[in-house]
């Protein structure tokens, strides 16, 4: 597994806290973008090295202050380790330089979200069993086809794990800022919820930087078991836009379109329930729904704005 951990660097208020402003404009791998937190950069990969992270990329996305910065992949429980020290990480260079690192998914509507991509593969020993195994260089090989057939026959309880919060799903209402909603998968093709990112690796894009990487992780790796145990087939990829396809009458399952609709589908698929054994599945099902019964029982300011001088 590896990841891909967005997040938007946020100027703070005199009184230290966070003032939902980004530090830098929302120019998508702009340099001087980049160069601007060039201090920032550099005092998070000095105490990532030093705490046995392999920093190999980065750059400037297109919201107000957001970096991604990655480290090498390694095995899932690794993996998800390196993404928790790396918030903590953050969190210490954002007191040192009083600013403010958000790992919410959408602070900010109008530009793009803090995602998290996993990318990821399977191994027998050795062997990437992903990788092609016939004459179309770009096609999986046959235990990469029954993963990916896993992964999207489960997608809908899925997403509780790895969009885990009520503000993870204005991540994907906010169209066209490359948060994939459709449960299907393509090659190099970024509007779909799975794409084949390179030969041998797959990228899973609906996935928010507020997730807890042991549960998603361990969600992907129980749905893409189903595949290979029950062979399931995801069907011919995707090639073109996938709003597109729609338009033309494709079907495609469509992932939920709140936290209460994604619990209820967690709740409804005893395979990916099987990701939080023991009593996880009860504390987190505990908490989650706690969440959203509070967001639901919460009048805010759209509420006020919307209704408050109504005649019906």
């Amino acid at each position: 597994m590896g990841c891909e951990p967005e997040m938007m660097w946020l100027k703070t208020n005199p009184d230290g806290t966070p003032s939902v402003e980004g530090v830098t404009k929302a120019y998508c791998y702009h340099i001087d973008q980049f160069s601007e937190l060039q201090p920032v950069i550099h005092r998070v990969v000095e105490y990532a090295q030093q705490l046995g992270l392999d920093m190999i990329q980065g750059d400037h996305e297109d919201a107000p202050g957001q970096l991604e910065l990655n480290f090498t992949f390694d095995r899932a429980e690794a993996t998800a380790d390196r993404l928790t020290t790396y918030r903590q990480i953050c969190k210490q260079v954002g007191r040192e330089f009083k600013l403010f690192p958000c790992f919410m998914p959408k602070p900010f509507m109008g530009v793009s979200a803090n995602g998290c991509h996993h990318n990821f593969s399977l191994w027998a020993d050795d062997v990437n069993m992903f990788l092609p195994d016939g004459a179309d260089p770009r096609v999986p090989g046959t235990t990469g086809v029954h993963a990916i057939g896993g992964i999207l026959a489960h997608l809908r309880g899925l997403t509780a794990l790895t969009a885990p919060t009520v503000n993870s799903y204005r991540r994907f209402a906010d169209a066209g800022f490359w948060a994939p909603i459709y449960a299907d998968w393509g090659y190099q093709n970024r509007t779909t919820a799975l794409r084949i990112s390179a030969p041998g690796r797959f990228e899973y894009r609906s996935v928010d930087s507020a997730v807890n990487p042991y549960l998603s992780m361990s969600g992907l790796l129980v749905t893409m078991r189903d595949g290979l145990e029950r062979s399931l087939d995801p069907g011919p990829p995707e090639d073109g836009n996938i709003y597109d396809a729609i338009a033309a009458g494709k079907h495609v399952d469509r992932i939920p379109s709140t936290l209460g609709e994604a619990l209820d589908a967690l709740e409804a698929d005893p395979v990916v329930r099987q990701a939080l054994p023991g009593e996880m599945y009860t504390v987190f099902m505990h908490y989650k729904r706690d969440e959203w019964e509070r967001f639901i029982g919460t009048v805010s300011d759209w509420d006020v704005k919307e209704y408050l001088d109504i005649l019906p």
